[in-house]
């Protein structure tokens, strides 16, 4: 898990496609939290809510490049807290 909010930080924080850059993040976050079998619960419903991911980029994107750990320790608790 910690990777996959790592992955999402760097490429948001990296503005080399402006706003696109939070698209394809949010993206490649979908797509490593599938490829390693954490996007679905164990009843085989999303772990994180659209309006979720939303959130979390934009937390990121928001963010002071310093509050870095913060925000992935923040972002990793968020989604473990609700869904064992």
């Amino acid at each position: 898990m910690k990777k996959a909010v790592n992955l999402l930080y760097f490429i948001v924080k990296n503005h080399s496609f402006s706003d696109g850059n939070i698209r394809i993040a949010a993206a490649l976050f979908v797509w490593f939290l599938a490829r390693h079998d954490y996007l679905l619960n164990s009843d085989g419903e999303k772990r994180i809510a659209d309006n979720a991911l939303v959130a979390f980029t934009l937390l990121i994107a928001e963010s002071k490049p310093e509050e870095k750990d913060t925000m992935v320790k923040v972002i990793i608790n968020l989604i473990n807290g609700n869904n064992p």
